[in-house]
């Protein structure tokens, strides 16, 4: 007869597994993917390493559980944002506004994110990643079309464009990152990076879209 987890055994298991992914999103905070070993994840969560393959095959598993992890609460944050706002051109704005400035808070963990080298399973969740902010802006420019705000475009392909101008554009203030930080340290530039890194890129995006600046007023 095959074994069968008591409901307390099954609750018991799954708070660690949610205690390992916490873990994980602090050290991927600060030392990004090359920093969250399994030895390190299983250290931070308090548990021998042997229980972390109780959750997770291997690295690849546990990094793909990771990103998405990570990337969801993003997304949401982005949509929250969006939602506050009427117009589909500010929208837009509010979707590279808020994804530059969340990057920029916490570069560290934007970088492993966006750019550093991972597995090829990572590699995969990142298009997903892109994809998935694609299509929120692809909606809103496909509505500004639609209402006469934007001239006439392939929503999707202008999305797709702006999505990799953004995220080229934070590849290097995020490379620049302390690597054991998850956040700015005395000295940074990081205010300064949002305050004038910000603002460009939506300015950009804005006038790539064909749309209207009101810095241009």
């Amino acid at each position: 007869m095959a074994y069968r987890r008591t409901p307390a055994v099954q609750a018991r298991l799954d708070a660690q597994r949610e205690a390992v992914l916490q873990s994980a999103v602090g050290l991927l905070a600060e030392r990004g993917y090359g920093g969250c070993t399994m030895a390190a994840v299983a250290d931070r969560a308090g548990i021998a390493t042997g229980s972390l393959y109780q959750h997770f095959a291997n690295k690849a598993e546990l990094s793909v559980q990771l990103f998405r992890r990570v990337v969801t609460r993003e997304i949401e944050a982005v949509n929250a944002a969006v939602a506050r706002r009427d117009t589909p051109q500010q929208r837009i704005a509010a979707v590279v506004e808020t994804f530059a400035a969340r990057a920029l808070r916490a570069p560290r963990l934007a970088y492993a994110l966006l750019v550093e080298p991972a597995d090829t399973v990572v590699d995969g969740e990142r298009l997903v990643f892109r994809r998935a902010f694609r299509d929120v802006i692809a909606t809103e420019i496909a509505a500004a079309v639609a209402s006469g705000e934007l001239p006439e475009q392939d929503p999707v392909l202008t999305a797709a464009a702006l999505v990799g101008a953004v995220g080229e554009a934070l590849a290097g203030p995020l490379a620049a990152a302390p690597i054991e930080s998850a956040g700015p340290r005395p000295g940074d530039n990081e205010h300064s990076d949002r305050t004038t890194v910000v603002p460009a890129l939506v300015s950009f995006t804005l006038r790539a879209l064909g749309g209207r600046d009101d810095s241009d007023a």
